[in-house]
């Protein structure tokens, strides 16, 4: 049984999506997921977009591949406050939905469809992506970025993209994934990053691409994109400090929780027993 069910992490980020959004790496581009500072990046907001663009290149590929003058049907698994797809229906062919368990996502995510001029090719449906309803069409190409790990269970999420995905489809996860390391400080710091940051499936590489395969994927690329994250900013130690002297006491884990789980995380990627991975599936059966 998952640790955290829907509810909960539907009001996890009813909560802290506002701070999220003011606060996070993605500032003006009003995303909430992390900068990725690979490869010919040389803006905040190009790292901000890293991910973004490798599916554009995707999507563009679906769109000369299709032999159809359908645009390719795009689905967000978790698309928080619809930047993402914003960002991809502004630069490819695509019709987009995005699919968020939060009600505050979802009117974010309206908003900024409307005030980007993509309401006829991009939508947004609160619901949760593990029972997706019928009025999700079927996809060309899914996506969850951050958002894999909120799920309750791994073979319920990749059975559903089956349902989802049109046989030769894609599906691509951007996450944080295990590494397979058997250390206790290892343990006590994964605990403390899935309580905060409502955690259900942190999975090694190995088994995300078992799951994929059972349902009828097959892994066709990853790339590890630690190396490309910030890391120990000032703003990130200050909050390890606080944390430090604070985090033990009994205080409302809604207000500091994802603190705790944030800085937590951080630990975990700087001692490599927490990997940030980019990988890519396709529906073959």
């Amino acid at each position: 049984m998952p640790q955290f069910d829907a509810s909960q992490v539907r009001r996890y980020y009813d909560r802290q999506t506002a701070g999220f959004v003011a606060l996070g790496q993605g500032g003006g581009e009003g995303g909430i997921h992390r900068a990725v500072w690979g490869p010919g990046v040389t803006s905040r907001a190009q790292a901000f977009h890293f991910v973004h663009d490798r599916l554009a290149e995707l999507v563009a590929g679906l769109a000369t591949a299709g032999g159809t003058s359908r645009p390719p049907h795009v689905v967000d698994l978790g698309c928080g406050v619809g930047s993402s797809l914003t960002y991809l229906a502004a630069r490819v062919p695509m019709r987009g939905t995005g699919v968020t368990l939060s009600p505050v996502q979802a009117r974010l995510a309206a908003a900024r469809i409307e005030a980007a001029g993509l309401a006829e090719c991009v939508t947004c449906v609160e619901a949760d992506y593990s029972h997706l309803p019928a009025s999700v069409a079927g996809a060309d190409l899914a996506f969850a970025i951050e958002s894999f790990v909120h799920g309750p269970s791994p073979a319920l999420f990749f059975a559903e993209c089956n349902r989802l995905i049109r046989p030769g489809g894609l599906l691509v996860i951007c996450d944080d994934l295990r590494r397979s390391v058997s250390d206790p400080r290892a343990d006590r710091a994964i605990d403390r990053f899935r309580q905060g940051w409502h955690v259900n499936t942190l999975l090694t590489h190995q088994a995300l691409v078992a799951h994929a395969e059972a349902a009828g994927f097959v892994h066709e690329q990853s790339s590890d994109l630690t190396p490309w994250l910030e890391i120990g900013r000032p703003r990130d130690r200050a909050i390890a400090a606080f944390v430090a002297a604070f985090g033990w006491l009994p205080l409302d884990r809604t207000r500091i929780g994802h603190l705790v789980g944030g800085s937590a995380l951080q630990t975990c990627l700087a001692r490599g027993w927490v990997g940030y991975e980019l990988a890519q599936f396709r529906r073959t059966c």
